[in-house]
């Protein structure tokens, strides 16, 4: 043992590798501090409805429906959140919201959240209308089966079908439980057609505007809540219903349920003003360390390979080239 610490002693660069190689092997099993801090926990709420395929938006340079920017928005978010945050994905239809899971652990749980984004699809919809308002105390009342609160982040267009009026319009006056939701808006200020395709995704045409009419008494029963198909389209251009991002609707819904807005033009954006929505708790969570040991690791290698007193051999070093120098003279 006596010769084994002489051996370290005296050879420096065996010492310093050797103390790097343990440290690397501890980071393979990612070690833990508890410490205490803010827990946050979410749920994603992804609107669904048919007028998440208008086509009016851009992604690489190229154009694409509301409904791939919102996955791809969302997938990067996902990505940004720290580890620790919970996280559950929910989809958006008629008056309803249905969420897939309670809220998972987002690292130990990346690759099925990711998976649950890349499959959202309208035709997964229950219901063909779009009714944002009313969803607000059906989201509530899911959120309260929860085992722990979670802060909304709900992605829409703003869409409301058939059109509010004073027949089908929610009544929030008295609304608990929408303190710091956050509405994220997707899609433009262009009016836009809304595709009309079947069941395999392909285009009919789209939707014309007598499908959005307000038709007081009858507006809130449609053929889409009745379950029969709705296969006609609009005849001519002139027939089409524009859809845009109703921003000042989502604006004006936020505000009375004393929530948050955010146009959802970036994934900083929404970070942003994520980070105005309170913790759902505050209490000790493990803080991944392996970083720290393997930037330690880094550094004692480089330590391993520099010599011990680094200034003095650079001294010499110079000494000895203005030497030679001299005697080539």
């Amino acid at each position: 043992m006596h010769n084994l610490y002489n051996y370290f002693r005296h050879r420096r660069d065996v010492t310093l590798l050797t103390v790097a190689l343990l440290l690397l092997v501890i980071a393979l099993f990612n070690p833990r501090i508890p410490i205490k801090r803010d827990i946050y926990s979410y749920i994603l709420v992804a609107d669904i409805s048919q007028s998440m395929n208008t086509v009016d938006k851009t992604l690489n340079g190229k154009p694409v429906s509301r409904m791939v920017f919102m996955q791809d928005l969302m997938h990067r978010l996902v990505g940004e959140l720290p580890c620790g945050t919970n996280v559950s994905i929910s989809l958006f239809a008629g008056v309803s919201v249905a969420a897939l899971y309670t809220p998972i652990e987002v690292c130990e749980n990346f690759d099925a959240i990711n998976d649950t984004i890349d499959h959202l699809d309208w035709r997964t919809a229950w219901s063909g209308n779009s009714r944002v308002r009313s969803s607000m105390a059906t989201l509530a009342k899911t959120i309260r089966s929860f085992p722990e609160p979670a802060q909304v982040v709900y992605f829409t267009d703003g869409e409301e079908a058939p059109k509010l009026h004073v027949f089908n319009r929610a009544d929030l006056t008295g609304f608990q439980g929408g303190d710091d939701w956050l509405f994220v808006g997707i899609g433009s200020d262009a009016g836009t057609p809304i595709p009309k395709l079947d069941e395999y995704n392909q285009l009919i045409g789209y939707w014309s505007g007598d499908s959005f009419a307000m038709q007081p008494g009858i507006a809130q029963i449609s053929e889409s809540n009745l379950g029969v198909r709705d296969d006609n389209v609009a005849g001519s251009t002139s027939d089409r219903y524009l859809s845009k991002l109703d921003e000042e609707y989502l604006k004006e819904l936020a505000k009375e349920i004393n929530g948050l807005y955010v146009r959802g033009n970036s994934v900083h954006d929404v970070l942003a003003a994520m980070k105005n929505q309170k913790p759902v708790r505050r209490d000790k969570a493990g803080f991944e360390i392996r970083w720290i040991l393997a930037a330690l690791a880094g550094i004692l290698f480089i330590l391993a390979y520099t010599p011990k007193h680094p200034v003095k051999a650079l001294k010499a070093e110079w000494l000895n080239i203005v030497n030679r120098r001299r005697l080539q003279q």
